[in-house]
């Protein structure tokens, strides 16, 4: 439907509330105070001798996961306001409130940044310290390949590239939640038009963005290392952590009574599918980073995997069965689960596949992530090890200052979009 011939709706149907029923501050309160403990959990591992890095390597996968959640939202966004979409008018407006997140999250990465630059400056990153000694005795100083990756690969452009990715989000985001809570006000067309437009320049923007954010924190982990895809991966871990999160927030409210008469069988039927799709493409993306590797078997491309299945005395290491896992736990359960029409329109069988795709995104992050910690031999770390109650402290910190800015959001407007020309196509939605 075109925002540009659909006028905002003048009478609402009945089942539609005028105004929001505000979140419980106690539960923003609540959030946040969980949020504040677990990043002090986390913090508190600093207290442990040479445990500085595995810290801060978890604190990476905490603020990566919900940046990461929050992209695949404001990407969302913005397809729904490309495409004209009416199905999911009200699952946006849940999306809106969640970018509203991208200025605690970076403040959550500064210390990150900071870390390193008071630091010895590999704390996470060891291209940081020119001084840092790779496997082999050589120090990355040195190294003929960082030299060729320098001019991004150095603290000053690194930090600028990454205030600038998030200064981006921020902007776009507040642009797209200003024009979208003004319609709610004075039902203007004005603003489905004006975000069309947002969208139709800041989506490619964002996807250059999430893809710069990718190679900069992730894959520079390991700088010899490089993936043609490997924003397409980071991509598709965005929009499923995004739709799990939206899914779940979604029935929380209908079980809170707000989105009674709202939120129907065909709109979970909708959001399952999307599931079910990017599943299998994040499958496909995986897939293919590893088959175009191993089949050209270059070392300085296949050391990336070995490091995930061999230590070096040749016994296979913990990440192998991590990596085997996710074919199976981030792939085939929810695959396989989602085919099921009922298991998609059912709220207790779809709301626990969500919490399921939402714990493996988190997997394969840590799998992505976590091996830059090394042992004395160049081995990997054991992901059954104490860094791990860093990690889920950090996950949880993050989510609880994430959940505190969404709710924050949520008590602030109106619950759906009321004056969205697309609200009755929206609500009447069927099967």
């Amino acid at each position: 439907m075109s925002t540009h011939a659909a006028p905002a709706p003048t009478v609402l149907p009945a089942a539609i509330p005028a105004a929001p029923a505000p979140a419980p501050q106690a539960n923003a309160g609540k959030a946040l105070g969980i949020g504040l403990a677990g990043l002090a959990l986390t913090a508190l591992g600093l207290l442990v001798p040479g445990n500085a890095s595995a810290v801060a390597v978890a604190w990476l996968v905490g603020v990566v996961f919900w940046t990461a959640v929050a992209i695949g939202m404001l990407m969302l966004v913005m397809i729904h306001h490309l495409t004209d979409a009416g199905w999911s008018v009200v699952l946006r407006r849940q999306f809106e409130h969640g970018i509203s997140g991208f200025k605690w999250l970076l403040l959550l990465f500064i210390p990150l940044l900071v870390a390193s630059w008071l630091g010895a400056g590999d704390i996470v990153w060891p291209w940081g310290n020119l001084n840092h000694v790779m496997h082999g005795g050589h120090t990355v100083g040195h190294d003929p390949l960082y030299e060729k990756k320098s001019a991004l690969l150095n603290l000053r452009t690194f930090s600028i590239v990454s205030v600038a990715v998030f200064a981006f989000w921020i902007w776009i985001s507040a642009r797209l939640r200003k024009a979208s809570f003004a319609q709610d006000l004075d039902g203007d067309a004005k603003w489905s038009a004006m975000n069309h437009g947002t969208s139709a320049s800041g989506i490619t923007l964002t996807a250059l963005t999430l893809t710069a954010g990718a190679l900069c924190w992730i894959m520079s982990l390991e700088y010899h290392w490089g993936s043609t895809i490997y924003g397409m991966w980071f991509f598709s871990d965005c929009i499923r952590g995004a739709l799990s999160v939206g899914l779940l927030v979604q029935l929380w409210l209908y079980n809170r009574g707000d989105l009674k008469g709202i939120l129907n069988k065909k709109h979970l039927h909708s959001i399952g599918m999307f599931m079910h799709a990017f599943t299998a493409f994040w499958a496909y993306v995986a897939f293919c980073q590893y088959l175009l590797i191993w089949s050209a078997d270059i070392p300085e491309e296949t050391f990336w995997y070995n490091l995930r299945e061999l230590n070096h005395d040749g016994s296979t290491n913990q990440w192998w069965y991590v990596g085997l896992g996710l074919v199976f736990f981030n792939f085939l359960v929810p695959f396989l689960l989602l085919l099921s029409y009922k298991h998609k329109i059912t709220p207790a069988k779809v709301a626990p596949i969500a919490a399921w795709i939402l714990g493996t995104v988190v997997l394969d992050l840590v799998y992505n992530i976590v091996p830059v910690l090394k042992d004395a031999h160049g081995d990997p770390q054991p992901f059954l090890s104490l860094n791990l109650v860093w990690i889920v402290t950090a996950v949880i910190g993050v989510g609880g200052v994430f959940a505190w800015s969404y709710l924050k959001s949520f008590a602030s407007t109106k619950l759906i979009p009321i004056r969205d020309p697309r609200i009755v196509e929206c609500i009447t939605y069927h099967e």
